[in-house]
Parts: C-alpha cells; structure tokens; sequence
C-alpha cells in the first residue's frame, strides 16, 4: 500500500507518523505557539529528526465553535510558511490542511505534496476535480456541517455503517475524476460525540474493507482529556495510549502533536507482531 509523494513512493504496510504543525492563533493545543520563522523551522527539524514522514501544516483552526478564517487570511497565514520551510529544508513532505480548493493549488504548486481535507470536498466543490489535476494523495476526513456547527450534528442511524458509507460515496466521486492515492480519516472529535470517538476506534478495524489507508487523528483530543479529566497539555501519556489502540487496529498514519512518542508506539507494536 504505498502513495506517491512528489515522485516518492511511501509505503504505508509500515505505519508512518505526520507531525502537526498550526499556524492558528487558536487551535486547541499548540495555537500560537509557532509565530516566527526560527521557532517554525526549529519545530519542522524536531519533527523530522524524531522521525515524522509527513508535516502537516494548518492555517484554518477546525476545533469545535472555532473562528471563521476567509480565505485571504488563510493563505497570508500558509503561503509564507510553505515557501519557508521549503526554501530551508527542500525534502520536506509537507501536507496542507485546507478544504479549500484554491489553497491546496497555491500550496501545492509551492512545493507541498499532500491535501488534507477536513470535509472531504463538500465545503468547495472545486476540491475534488482540483486534486485530480494535481495528482497528489488526498486525505479525506468525515465530518458533518462545518468546524462551526458539526457539535450540533451528532445523530446517526449506525455510527460505523453511516462513515462507511459516506467513504465510499466521496471516495467513488473521487475515483471517477481520477483521484488514486486516496486516505481516508474518520474524525475523531468532528460531529461526533465522546462515546462515539471511542465507538470509532474500538471498531477501527471495520475501515479496513474499504481498503484505504486510515490516518488516526487522536492526538491531545478532548475524547482523552475529558475521560482523564485533565487538559490537552497533561494528554501525551493518554494519546499514547490510544494511539497504540488503533495501530494495533489498522491504522497507517498516525497525525500527532508529539512525533517521538508516536514512533515508540509504532516501533513497539511492529516488535510486538513479530
């Protein structure tokens, strides 16, 4: 199971980590901790001398009831960074959280590799056909409504089912644009509730049949800060935790806060199934 960054082929059979990088002044965890160029490339080269595959940058704060950004201001936030840390450290993988259309082509045509779509092309109809014509892997995520309504959307007949099914709709959408290296991201915390999350990844596996791979976005969430009532900055042993849960269960990505940690998960799972 391999995808194709920018001519590299990156096999997924090896679960891989994508480090976080928010450029938001008002993301759950790391909003506004990354304001100036030397702390941005201090932060990339950490990430990927810990050994992140990929680097995921966002300029659009998805958390729940988060600040509508328009699209000028997300790319004055992404365009820079993009260019910095491509100038700088050239054989980054850099993945770019938007799920807009004109900014995955103005970032990808600077460098980046990668979409990551919270809304998986309903939030712009011009996304799908975009990433067609650019021909890079697409990470498409299920959510409901936007970061600013999808807590109030939360009702489902079969919780794993309804994804499931979602998936495959955007996904054979997809398909016949000619989209092939296509991940697919459950969401946790995006219209979903608590006990859902936990639905989610308990039946992980399930995704599997779709036969994509799976990227697990857990880290520092509220589903562990909230069951251990403490905050997303005491949730690394936590995240830990359930990200060992869904490697075992399938995952092929894990997008985290904290790379060096997430490495150790996947070094002692792969020890634990030989």
């Amino acid at each position: 199971m391999t995808i194709n960054c920018k001519g590299k082929l990156i096999d997924l059979s090896t679960p891989k980590v994508m480090g976080i990088l928010n450029i938001t002044p008002d993301s759950f965890y790391d909003g506004g901790m990354y304001k100036d160029d030397a702390v941005i490339l201090n932060q990339i080269e950490k990430m990927l001398s810990e050994g992140a595959t990929f680097i995921d940058i966002g300029a659009y704060s998805s958390r729940p009831n988060a600040e509508h950004v328009s699209e000028d201001d997300e790319l004055k936030r992404i365009m820079p960074i993009v260019e910095l840390i491509l100038k700088e450290l050239p054989e980054s993988l850099l993945s770019i959280d938007t799920f807009r259309s004109t900014v995955a082509s103005k970032c990808i045509n600077s460098g980046a590799c990668m979409i990551n779509d919270i809304s998986a092309g309903y939030l712009d109809k011009r996304m799908l056909q975009t990433i067609a014509d650019l021909h890079v892997p697409y990470i498409m995520m299920h959510m409901r409504g936007t970061p600013q309504t999808m807590q109030q959307q939360t009702n489902y007949n079969n919780l794993v089912k309804d994804i499931i099914f979602y998936f495959s709709e955007r996904i054979a959408t997809a398909r016949s644009l000619g989209i092939v290296d296509i991940i697919i991201d459950p969401g946790f915390g995006f219209s979903k509730t608590l006990e859902q999350n936990f639905e989610i990844l308990n039946k992980l596996e399930l995704f599997k049949m779709i036969e994509k791979p799976i990227l697990a976005g857990i880290s520092r969430k509220s589903m562990i800060y909230k069951t251990l009532d403490t905050s997303a900055k005491e949730a690394l042993n936590g995240t830990s935790v359930l990200n060992t849960v869904a490697l075992q269960k399938g995952a092929s990505i894990l997008r985290v806060h904290d790379v060096k940690e997430a490495i150790e998960c996947i070094t002692l799972v792969r020890s634990l199934s030989r």
